[in-house]
């Protein structure tokens, strides 16, 4: 009998290092685009407006690590909250994709979390 699913869970479960990194990344993504909002002065709900969002909610499940931003809305996100397309970008990559951001920009390691 096969332990195949057994295994597979084991990998994708709590417990894996790479699993709670993506948290972890998702939170402090959630921090970083809360602080920028509020520093522009916008609410969630206006946000959700601005990048035409049904509901503000998911605003706040993305500013609370639960969720992310989808990179069809970047260039909206980034004009709603001042920041420059490039640079948001930059960002959110660091946070949702370390290994690509690595690989775009070595220099940039040492900002890195381990």
């Amino acid at each position: 009998m096969s332990t195949e699913p057994e295994q597979r869970g084991k990998t994708r479960g709590a417990d894996n290092p790479k699993s709670k990194l993506t948290k972890e990344m998702r939170k402090q993504a959630g921090k970083w685009l809360s602080a920028r909002r509020e520093a522009a002065g916008v609410t969630q709900a206006q946000l959700a407006e601005q990048v035409g969002y049904r509901y503000y909610t998911f605003v706040s499940q993305v500013e609370g690590g639960h969720g992310r931003v989808p990179s069809e809305h970047f260039e909206q996100w980034a004009d709603c909250v001042g920041v420059e397309r490039r640079d948001f970008t930059k960002q959110l990559l660091r946070f949702y994709e370390p290994d690509i951001y690595r690989l775009l920009f070595p220099g940039d390691v040492a900002a890195m979390p381990a």
